[in-house]
């Protein structure tokens, strides 16, 4: 009698950790299924694009190519779910230039209550330093913008650890003066080719258009420009679509303080 007991014991031992193996991985699959269903892209027939569902806060980017903007339009825009909740503005480039938009759009962005964020178009074959500076004289951030960002995406000519020479230098001098860590904002070959680990630090926001669900990067990022051909009202020309990685809370807390 002993031995039947035992033996039928360790059938029902076995049979229950079965059956809870398989549940967990039901549970696994299920998780990971809704997951992708979340993170597919929907058609918006009103943005002209289709829109990764998993991330809650979308914005732009907007230079001079984008002309005279009407914000009030661009704030009062919703389709579904989907809403401007920040926006990147050129400010400068090189050493010397300003967009002629940059002053316009950085004031009408904040009286429309749209989070705002300044980027600096980065020369390689120029001094980091002085671009910098160049940046940090346009481009008076306050809290509750974005941190700074450094738009790298082309060499000029130079080499690649000249590239990352000029870039670390834009980058600290820029740190040092806002108390807070730039964003770099490139693509992702060019991050990958030119930049990788000695940046890995800085937050990134990266380009690659048309991809399911993420951009393809083997390292962390905080926004994922997914779509350069974006309508939006009160804006005449396309427009690039981004997302950011995290919910409201993270978001706020992005900011500067």
């Amino acid at each position: 009698m002993s031995r039947r007991r035992k033996k039928k014991f360790t059938s029902r031992t076995i049979f229950y950790f079965t059956l809870i193996v398989f549940l967990a991985a039901g549970v696994w699959l299920g998780n990971k299924w809704l997951k992708y269903r979340r993170a597919k892209f929907s058609h918006y027939a009103e943005f002209g694009i289709s829109i990764p569902g998993y991330y809650s806060i979308h914005g732009i980017d907007v230079s001079k190519y984008q002309d005279i903007i009407a914000w009030e339009e661009v704030k009062a825009m919703k389709v579904r779910d989907i809403q401007i909740g920040f926006v990147f503005i050129k400010a400068t480039e090189g050493i010397d230039n300003v967009d002629p938009q940059f002053r316009r759009n950085w004031k009408k962005a904040k009286s429309n209550n749209i989070i705002r964020g300044a980027y600096h178009f980065f020369i390689a074959s120029k001094d980091g330093k002085m671009q910098a500076e160049n940046f940090i004289k346009k481009a008076e951030l306050e809290t509750g913008d974005l941190p700074p960002v450094l738009d790298v995406e082309q060499r000029n000519g130079v080499s690649s650890a000249q590239l990352r020479k000029e870039t670390k230098k834009w980058l600290e001098t820029a740190e040092n003066y806002y108390h807070t860590k730039p964003i770099i904002y490139t693509n992702v070959d060019f991050y990958n080719n030119y930049l990788g680990n000695e940046f890995d630090n800085y937050p990134l926001w990266v380009a690659h258009y048309y991809e399911e669900q993420q951009p393809r990067i083997h390292r962390d990022w905080i926004f994922w420009q997914h779509n350069d051909q974006g309508n939006v009202n009160g804006i005449t020309s396309k427009v690039d679509f981004s997302v950011f990685c995290g919910d409201s809370l993270a978001f706020k807390s992005l900011l500067i303080h």
